[in-house]
């Protein structure tokens, strides 16, 4: 996959500092903090209550400060929520016993050496499952970085930019369970459960949907539905209500059932106004696969909406404290390394070899190293895939589906500004603008990317289709002109409010792919009809979609495959010895 990372410098110089702060409740809260040193905090006008608008309160009053009014610098302290009780959750306890069969099945005499192409998070999630299983993984990366869709670079500042805006569901238990066993459950900075939502009509001002911790699923999230009147009427609710029923008492097989039809077409089939699906989907199906809801499959809706209403903590989300390279990859592969795998960067590989029966011979290398293994996974994005497959493969039925599989495109845009921006909040933040989908401020949602004079950005620009061959300079002057809109006391696309400092944009011309109405039957199991040769991906058949949970769970069972088959595998390798020395 082509990633680009580029930058364009307005300032260079920039003072930035990063301050951990930890309380013994492993605690990370926001408040503003104004020169004269007086706290304020980022609170919901009416407290307790549901749906209301978010208002920077000062002193027991709403006031909206200009910069020229402050003693200060701008400072902000933060503090995180506990980590839900996620352990009691069928999902998680299934995703906890599928991990546990790897550790506990009887390891190998002589294990697998098997090849993986690919170190994100579906190759390295393949590679320490079977690390567990008693297998000597060897994962090559093209490039110089860990992550793959995850991947993230410093700049010459010291500043990190991400691939995509990544938060973790506690509708992730392949995820979580992943974070567990690698001890670094502390890495996850959970935010309230909640969700916000940029309110287009009225610039500046947010609605939520809160779901209250005593209630249990599926009633919190009912009860978040039925408190917000900001983007929905009563009558809308009911008949959104009505037209859900079919999918809640369908269950799974009627959630299977919809892949042929698109967002749009579906809730007009169930007599829902036009008005929720602009309100709410538009922003939902960006977020989800960065297309907008008259492309997206209703599968990915229904899928989406089943994990968050059946799991009291499923839709609660959290952010890594730092970049995803070092604070999530390197723990995986350090596991991987310490049982005996390997992980190489800068292994592109440029040719599947095939034997004469079809089969794999080895992966050749574009600096010519030939790289040889009891068993391949090609875990890369299926675009990359389709461009190395070998010709003798390309009629076969399994692998010509894959034509039907298409990486989208998508931009991620980061802002530096010159202040502390008020308007934000600890959290992801739908922004329901036709050119972006979801944002935050990682200055106050990340702790290394913490800044107490600072504001950065991070915003996923979607559809990314008409933009992707655009300029730099295009892109930001599209986005800042979005921006003015969630920001209009603090941004003017001019500058003539908050000054931007630099930006990075890195575009992804091929990311997930797309899931468009009737893609649901090419997607292929990790098991392909090469004996050796599997697949991992969240392209790639699992329940999870399109998403990082998907390529952890496509890792975990591309592994099981290969446990499974390891015998037959070995049995392969010890027939071909002999017929290699005849020969």
């Amino acid at each position: 996959m082509s990633q680009l990372g580029h930058v364009s410098a307005l300032s260079l110089t920039r003072q930035t500092s990063v301050i951990n702060v930890r309380s013994p409740h492993s605690a990370w809260k926001c408040g503003l903090c104004f020169g004269s040193g007086q706290m304020t905090s980022l609170s919901f006008g009416g407290g307790d209550s549901m749906g209301d608008k978010l208002k920077v309160q000062v002193a027991n009053s709403v006031v909206m400060r200009s910069r020229a009014e402050d003693a200060g610098p701008l400072k902000v302290a933060c503090v995180d929520y506990p980590r839900p009780e996620l352990e009691n959750a069928v999902n998680y306890l299934e995703a906890a016993y599928l991990s546990s069969t790897f550790r506990t099945s009887p390891h190998p005499n002589k294990p697998l050496e098997v090849v993986i192409a690919g170190a994100g998070l579906a190759g390295l999630s393949t590679a320490k499952y079977l690390a567990d299983a008693g297998h000597k993984p060897i994962v090559l990366e093209a490039r110089d970085v860990l992550g793959g869709k995850v991947a993230a670079w410093k700049d010459d500042d010291g500043d990190w930019y991400e691939t995509g805006l990544h938060v973790f569901f506690g509708a992730y238990p392949n995820m979580q369970n992943l974070f567990g066993e690698l001890g670094i459950n502390d890495r996850l900075q959970w935010k309230e459960h909640s969700m916000i939502f940029a309110m287009p009509n009225k610039p500046g001002e947010f609605s939520r949907f809160d779901f209250p911790e005593v209630l249990p699923a599926p009633l919190n999230g009912i009860w978040a539905i039925l408190k917000n009147n900001d983007m929905l009427t009563w009558p809308e609710k009911v008949r959104f209500a009505i037209g859900l029923l079919p999918a809640i008492l369908g269950g799974q097989s009627y959630v299977e059932a919809q892949d042929g039809i698109t967002v749009k077409d579906w809730m007009r089939k169930q007599g829902i106004p036009d008005r929720v699906t602009d309100e709410v989907f538009f922003a939902m199906s960006k977020a989800l696969n960065f297309i907008n809801p008259d492309e997206l499959s209703m599968q990915c809706i229904l899928i989406a909406l089943n994990r968050f209403l059946q799991e009291k903590h499923g839709s609660k989300m959290a952010f890594l404290d730092g970049n995803p390279p070092e604070r999530l990859c390197m723990p995986i592969v350090e596991h991987i390394e310490s049982r005996g795998g390997r992980v190489h960067l800068n292994s592109r590989i440029q040719k599947i070899e095939l034997n004469d029966d079809g089969s794999v011979e080895n992966f050749l290398l574009n600096n010519g190293t030939v790289i040889r293994g009891d068993a391949y996974v090609f875990a890369t994005p299926v675009d990359i895939l389709k461009l190395l497959l070998p010709e003798d493969w390309k009629e076969m039925p399994y692998f010509r589906k894959l034509e039907q599989l298409v990486g989208v495109p998508v931009i991620n845009v980061h802002i530096w500004f010159d202040r502390k921006l008020r308007n934000t909040y600890d959290h992801l933040l739908f922004s329901r603008s036709p050119l972006l989908s979801v944002y935050a401020d990682m200055s106050v949602t990340c702790k290394e990317y913490y800044s107490p004079n600072q504001s950065m950005l991070e915003l996923v620009f979607a559809p990314a289709e008409e933009w992707i061959s655009q300029s730099d300079e295009e892109i930001i002057d599209a986005t800042m002109k979005e921006l003015a809109k969630l920001f209009p006391d603090e941004i003017a696309a001019d500058q003539s409010k908050a000054k931007l400092l630099k930006y990075h944009i890195v575009k992804t011309p091929r990311s997930v792919y797309k899931t468009v109405p009737g893609t649901e039957p090419s997607r292929p199991l990790q098991r392909s009809p090469v004996q050796g040769f599997y697949l991992a991906g969240d392209y790639t058949k699992q329940k999870y979609l399109a998403s990082m949970e998907g390529a952890v769970l496509s890792g975990k069972l591309c592994a099981q495959a290969i446990v499974q088959d390891s015998e037959l595998l070995l049995a392969r390798i010890e027939k071909r010895v002999p017929e290699a020395s005849t020969a």
